[in-house]
């Protein structure tokens, strides 16, 4: 057959590109993302910890376990985010028109306490998964959105 096979020729079609399922990760493979997927979270927030489980949670019951736990913290330390900032600015609002200087100073503390907060657990995950250990980030500070 030539190419381009001539007019009087169909075409043949193509069979359609199968991908080859992923294979597991050696177990030291396994720790070595789980670790940086918790210390990753301190720099970029949910992102490494979303990526990583949406790439990497069909290739190890480990590495899935520790990107579930570090996507529902990374979430949960969102939300507490989100809520500082906004209690922050209603206590500017009534710094301004009233006297809100304690609701300001609450929504500064829990911002600050949520950095706090994935900084230490973060690495105390870290540590964790680096040593091959099952981490679960204490029930107050991670709730379970992802399954």
């Amino acid at each position: 057959m030539t190419y381009p096979p001539p007019a009087s020729e169909p075409p043949v079609p193509l069979a359609p590109q199968q991908y080859a399922p992923a294979l597991p990760l050696n177990p030291s493979d396994q720790r070595l993302w789980a670790t940086l997927i918790h210390v990753g979270g301190i720099v970029f927030g949910v992102l490494p910890s979303l990526i990583g489980f949406l790439v990497l949670k069909d290739r190890g019951l480990f590495v899935r376990d520790h990107t579930r736990t570090a996507l529902n913290f990374q979430i949960t330390m969102i939300l507490l985010q989100v809520a500082a900032a906004i209690v922050t600015m209603i206590g500017s609002f009534l710094l301004i028109v009233l006297i809100g200087i304690p609701i300001l100073i609450i929504g500064l503390v829990a911002a600050l306490g949520g950095a706090v907060l994935v900084i230490v657990f973060s690495i105390m995950a870290a540590i964790a998964a680096n040593r091959g250990e099952l981490y679960t980030y204490p029930a107050w500070s991670a709730i379970p959105f992802v399954h």
